[in-house]
């Protein structure tokens, strides 16, 4: 394994276990499509901050693409609740108008900005260890990428950490949160915060078909394999890894996309535990109700034939006079 590939999938797992962690709190919230919202929506503020700045930098960004990215949340918060709109209905509105907002700023400033829409959708991981990260001192410091996706997976841990109990509550059960005087919305923005650094983080370098992808897919595969959330978030990271590492190499030998190969094998990592997951699995359920069924079936067929004896108020024995 040469340097190159391992600064990719060093940044690509940085990325996804960034992405992952917070999806499983909007998978539990039934949020999943904001991320995707989000994810769109923060070019308009990634164009205006690159604009005013002048620079790529994840850091100058950040705070634009964060403003426009509670902007959006609270777009489809006020659509959802002053316009009678169903929830569904606000994000696709959102999202949509706000990135066509940022298609058209980056068109009619294509001359100033350093982006394309090719970059803001499908990012390039393959170009990580070109962008070296030297200080004025002249130290070369290796790929800058994974510096910042670190700095950021850092920042989401911290949190997480720190306020497992309050994302917990209020994710489960806001009703309660609230009646203790935790806030709700104030926890609400602090999630859609993350998900809009963790965006801008990211969205040069994967893309942000990547970032939804990688916000929704590993997330919603460990939801499948448990029901604790700390063991969720673990199974999450650890898919969101295996995505990015076997994406990687499926690429290499495809010789295709790093972004959609990543993609294909969350979602093939997705579907294997549809299948075989030891609680909701289609395939175990099937041999379980199979298996129970036939050491349960004389009982069962004798329940059977009592309910549709009594049905026709017919005399069963044994029921007699019971109430």
């Amino acid at each position: 394994m040469s340097t190159t590939d391992i600064y990719i999938i060093l940044t690509g797992s940085l990325v996804a276990i960034s992405c992952a962690l917070l999806g499983c709190f909007l998978i539990l919230r039934r949020m999943a499509m904001v991320g995707d919202a989000i994810s769109h929506a923060v070019l308009p503020g990634i164009v205006v901050a690159y604009l005013f700045s002048g620079s790529r930098d994840s850091l100058t960004l950040m705070p634009g693409a964060v403003a426009v990215g509670l902007f959006s949340t609270f777009l489809i918060e006020f659509f959802h609740r002053k316009g009678r709109l169903q929830s569904d209905a606000s994000i696709g509105v959102t999202f949509t108008w706000m990135f066509a907002v940022g298609v058209i700023l980056l068109s009619l400033f294509a001359g100033q900005i350093d982006l394309d829409q090719e970059c803001v959708l499908y990012g390039e991981i393959a170009f990580v260890p070109l962008d070296l990260w030297i200080t004025d001192a002249g130290v070369n410091l290796g790929p800058r990428a994974p510096w910042v996706m670190t700095t950021v997976l850092l920042l989401i841990l911290g949190i997480i950490i720190i306020a497992y109990k309050e994302l917990q509550l209020t994710t489960f059960d806001p009703a309660f949160a609230a009646a203790i005087g935790l806030s709700t919305l104030g926890w609400h923005y602090v999630l859609m915060s993350l998900v809009s650094v963790v965006t801008v983080a990211s969205f040069e370098l994967v893309g942000a078909i990547l970032v939804v992808a990688f916000l929704v897919v590993p997330a919603a595969t460990a939801y499948l394999l448990t029901r604790r959330l700390k063991q969720m978030l673990w199974l999450a990271a650890l898919a969101g890894v295996l995505s990015a590492i076997g994406g990687y190499y499926i690429a290499l030998w495809l010789d295709g996309s790093v972004a959609g190969a990543m993609s294909g094998v969350a979602g093939l990592l997705f579907v294997l535990a549809f299948l075989f997951s030891p609680t909701d699995g289609i395939i175990n359920r099937r041999f379980s109700n199979r298996s129970a069924g036939t050491l349960a079936s004389p009982s069962t067929a004798l329940s059977i034939e009592k309910s549709a004896a009594g049905s026709a108020g017919l005399a069963v024995p044994g029921t007699m006079g019971r109430t």
